[in-house]
């Protein structure tokens, strides 16, 4: 390669409290314009922020999800700009002594091309708290700006990755691992489109084992489409850029998913561009050993241990594996459906990935909505793996179950759907096939092996579908071995 890809992500997930961050104002999605805007989100004089507990501890358990160190003593500090969304005219964040110190995140990229999938560890620098700023509306207002506060003090954290990432593929991952973890141990309901996870990606371009080469942070991408489409561009500008003999200057660029193109904003601030001082009002936050180890005794099974288990236990593909945690739900309702059939946790899984995962798509639908329940899908899976219905008959009873609901059992009764298993009876049905095709049967022998599937439609035919297939074969090979 003659370019090398750097990539660095900081992303803001909005903490899954009631209430802000500094004050008891409503953070619910969707209100009326500064409906929740309280005296301290449009900072009235004389104001004070009180911190939220909630908020304190979300952070604390994300650390503790990604092995982090989670500071005994951090402290909030004023972030100094003008906006018309910040009516304090300055930001409450955390920047020389964040909560979470450095951790790490266990990332799967799936295969792209050529490339193998393959497991990475992107390092974490920090993650800090901090308060949202409030929102700037363009539309309906006659060339004005109208301004909405009721974002304004709503609790994020702003989590900061090591620029480990070298493709838009790792990038991608990350994100949707992060977005996973967060939604997982439930302090973040990673809605995109409300704006709950929004990403900044940091990207720069070197000459393989260079210096860092200057790097362009794209804002506010909300959806992962945009955000390999924005990678792209901007990975090709800086380098079509590099070779025509031009200079990459540090900027913050914005994303236009309707040209697919980048543009710069503004050109990036520094540290102290921002003039942080310790915000005076608030003091310094303390966090005992004893609240950590309250905290991690509330903590779920992770997605990496999960992984790992589904692997090292039930003999499933680190593939697999990742699938079925890309989403709490979906690891509950696997589990959940092997309790049924707990020596064939690869049908369960292929079941759940394949037919179960295609018709919530089709019917745009998330796995909490999903019709059958996992008790309902077991009962199916137990009926396939006794020899009670085939493959196809098993379709036919998820679709019904999807449609009309009832228990495996009912269907498969009602619609006539048993395979037929009697061994005499499969005997005779080949024995009558072989009778009334005596050239093939003849040519089979002479060593025409591919008439073997001739012979299975007859008898799948004579069934009506019915037989069980690897019975048939077994004796329709006997039969015609003579």
């Amino acid at each position: 390669m003659q370019w090398e890809i750097v990539i660095g992500l900081e992303i803001h997930a909005q903490l899954s409290t009631k209430t802000k961050i500094f004050s008891g104002a409503s953070t619910a999605f969707g209100a009326e314009p500064n409906t929740q805007a309280d005296a301290v989100s449009i900072a009235l004089p004389g104001v004070l922020p009180v911190l939220n507990k909630g908020a304190v501890e979300r952070a604390i358990k994300f650390g503790l999800a990604t092995g982090a160190h989670i500071a005994p003593r951090s402290v909030f500090a004023r972030k100094n700009y003008f906006y018309p969304d910040l009516p304090k005219g300055y930001q409450i964040s955390q920047m020389d002594l964040p909560v979470v110190g450095k951790g790490e995140l266990t990332i799967h990229v799936p295969a792209v091309g050529k490339e193998q999938p393959y497991e990475k560890v992107v390092r974490l620098t920090r993650a800090h708290l901090e308060e949202d700023a409030g929102k700037s509306l363009h539309e309906d207002f006659h060339g004005m700006t109208g301004i909405d506060l009721n974002r304004a003090g709503t609790p994020l954290l702003e989590i900061v990755s090591e620029p480990d990432m070298r493709s838009a593929a790792e990038a991608i991952a990350y994100a949707k691992s992060l977005h996973t973890l967060v939604r997982w141990i439930g302090i973040c309901d990673g809605n995109m489109q409300e704006g709950s996870f929004r990403c900044d990606v940091n990207v720069s371009v070197r000459r393989p084992g260079g210096e860092l080469g200057t790097r362009r942070e794209i804002k506010n991408l909300n959806s992962f489409k945009f955000m390999q489409q924005a990678i792209d561009y901007e990975v090709q500008w800086q380098i079509d850029t590099l070779e025509n003999g031009g200079k990459i200057q540090q900027a913050t660029v914005l994303f236009n998913p309707d040209t697919g193109e980048t543009r710069s904003m503004r050109s990036k601030e520094e540290a102290h561009d921002y003039r942080y001082f310790p915000d005076p009002d608030l003091l310094p936050l303390e966090i005992g050993k004893e609240w950590i180890e309250q905290l991690r005794a509330t903590m779920p099974e992770l997605p990496r241990s999960k992984q790992l288990r589904y692997v090292n236990e039930l003999g499933l593909s680190a593939y697999d594996a990742a699938t079925l945690t890309a989403s709490r739900e979906m690891a509950d309702f696997f589990e959940a459906t092997l309790q049924a059939v707990p020596k064939d946790a690869k049908a369960c899984a292929n079941w759940i990935m394949g037919e179960v995962s295609a018709q919530l798509n089709r019917d745009n639908l998330e796995m909490p909505q999903c019709p059958i329940t996992p008790q309902q899908l077991g009962g199916m899976l137990s009926r396939i793996v006794d020899g009670t219905i085939s493959n196809s008959g098993a379709k036919e009873v998820f679709r019904t179950m999807w449609s009309e609901g009832g228990a495996a059992d009912e269907i498969i009764e009602a619609k006539g759907l048993k395979q037929v298993s009697d061994a005499g009876a499969l005997e005779a049905m080949v024995d009558e096939i072989i009778a009334a095709n005596a050239d093939k049967v003849a040519e089979y022998r002479s060593g025409k092996d591919k008439l073997f599937g001739f012979f299975v439609g007859l008898a799948m035919k004579a069934s009506k579908g019915k037989a069980n297939p690897a019975q048939m074969n077994e004796i329709l090979k006997k039969k015609l071995a003579g």
